[in-house]
């Protein structure tokens, strides 16, 4: 029954399409996000459901969308630059065939997150792509977030509707994301009009932030767990009753700490000692080793040149036995292990060039969010009142982004790069009606003018 209701989903969001050809962009952020192919064991696991849809969503723009209000924005540039800076890396990669299979959903990716802005041209669609991205990641935050609660999980363990351990699927990445996704769950709720706020929209957005804040726990993923206090902390920011709001967090940590999974506990608590843990010692010795790396090739190795990576460490241990405290060193010697963060990931696959176009991206986002916040934040209209809170929303989601990119390998990540294509879409959208009402109160300052009696005229008519 689950085979044929998601394959009769996706076969009706397909169809739907040729009435709403605006549909088939929505139809590939599920797919590319939910990955029911996966799921399935059916027809939808034989056929390339993703290609598909990524193809519907750009020739039914191409035929049949408007394309007057479209703009190439500076952040689009970047991305073209740093799509075409991945494609030279991968033709000259240390090791090609692996680097091959990477690029190969790495620049659907890019340019899907290139393409989606120049659909998005109106606050509707805007808002549709923001709510299918959280319906689509609540597929999966939901499953983890219940299973979690009845007693499951565990790190490596935490089973998201099958085996997998790839996209969304990987819990440390799953762990990000949610979080991430919480800003603009608050948003929808607060400003969303596809399904205006009533009781059941409160109810299934304070479960659904809660199911993403039970995510860590059922990772276990320490990921998750920093990126939530970055959050609390960011959200801050913006509140308006901070002192209230910070009590009831801190409320919240001292409730929930002696319910929490004492397994869940000892691998936080790895985050102050990281001597002791094998995973934290990892990160640390391939970090140095892509440093050096990336000095002896400043253009970097190409997608997965980690593999060339080796890495030895000592872990030590403490134990106390009867007041007295035994420490003892084991030496590790490891190869090929992944980068374990979004930094080290571009900069040694991509060198010092394509680190730079990504860390430019990240930065210009977060600046053109904050410049959207200010300019927006006193408008109280009916029509203008959700900008500045979308983009603060947007702004927190990436801020979680970048703070879990310091420990998990996202650098491409679909769903963040869809994220970017949104920030793009607000920013190129609000620049084209900002401009169109300037040429506006032109165009009527103009009619006024030209209905005047100027001093001249008066004096020809003899007034």
């Amino acid at each position: 029954m689950l085979d044929l209701a998601l394959t009769g989903f996706v076969v009706c969001f397909l169809l739907i399409g040729f009435r709403r050809p605006f549909l088939w962009v929505l139809c590939y952020l599920y797919v590319d996000i939910v990955s029911p192919q996966i799921i399935s064991w059916g027809i939808l696991s034989r056929l390339p459901i993703s290609l598909m849809a990524f193809a519907a969503a750009f020739l039914g723009w191409v035929a049949f969308d408007d394309k007057r209000d479209s703009r190439f924005t500076l952040r689009q540039g970047i991305l073209v630059a740093l799509l075409l800076y991945c494609g030279f890396t991968t033709f000259t990669a240390d090791y090609p065939v692996e680097a091959a299979e990477k690029w190969a959903w790495v620049w659907k990716a890019l340019v899907f997150a290139i393409f989606l802005p120049f659909t998005l041209r109106t606050r509707l669609r805007i808002e549709a792509v923001a709510l299918v991205m959280v319906l689509a990641a609540s597929a999966l935050i939901i499953d983890g977030g219940l299973k979690t609660a009845g007693g499951g999980g565990g790190y490596g363990t935490l089973r998201i509707f099958v085996e997998n351990n790839t996209g969304l699927y990987e819990g440390s990445i799953l762990s990000a994301v949610a979080i991430s996704i919480i800003p603009i769950v608050l948003w929808l709720v607060k400003h969303g009009t596809v399904f205006p706020a009533d009781w059941r929209v409160y109810l299934f957005a304070a479960a659904l932030i809660f199911a993403c804040s039970l995510i860590p726990v059922g990772t276990q993923a320490r990921t998750g767990l920093v990126c939530l206090g970055v959050l609390c902390l960011f959200y801050l920011r913006t509140a308006r009753h901070k002192v209230l709001i910070a009590g009831g967090m801190a409320l919240a940590v001292i409730v929930a700490v002696p319910f929490l999974p004492p397994a869940f506990l000892a691998r936080m608590g790895t985050i102050e000692n990281h001597e002791a843990d094998q995973s934290a010692s990892t990160r640390l010795g391939v970090w140095k080793w892509t440093w050096g790396y990336v000095k002896e090739h400043p253009l970097g190795g190409g997608f997965v040149v980690n593999q060339s990576s080796r890495v030895e460490y000592d872990t030590v241990m403490r134990k106390t036995v009867d007041g007295s405290t035994v420490i003892s060193r084991e030496h590790i010697v490891e190869q090929g292990r992944a980068f374990h963060s979004s930094y080290f990931e571009m900069l040694g696959e991509q060198g010092f060039p394509g680190f730079g176009l990504w860390i430019l991206l990240q930065l210009t986002g977060l600046l053109q969010m904050e410049q959207i916040r200010r300019s927006w934040r006193k408008r109280t209209g009916p029509d203008e009142s959700w900008v500045a809170p979308l983009a603060i929303a947007l702004q927190l989601a990436q801020v979680v982004y970048l703070i879990g990119s310091l420990f998990v390998g996202i650098a491409f990540q679909p769903f963040i790069l869809m994220l970017i294509g949104l920030q793009c879409g607000l920013w190129s959208y609000l620049k084209r009606i900002e401009t169109a009402s300037g040429e506006g109160v032109l165009r009527a300052g103009a009619r006024r003018i030209g209905g005047m009696k100027t001093p001249g005229r008066l004096r020809e008519e003899g007034a």
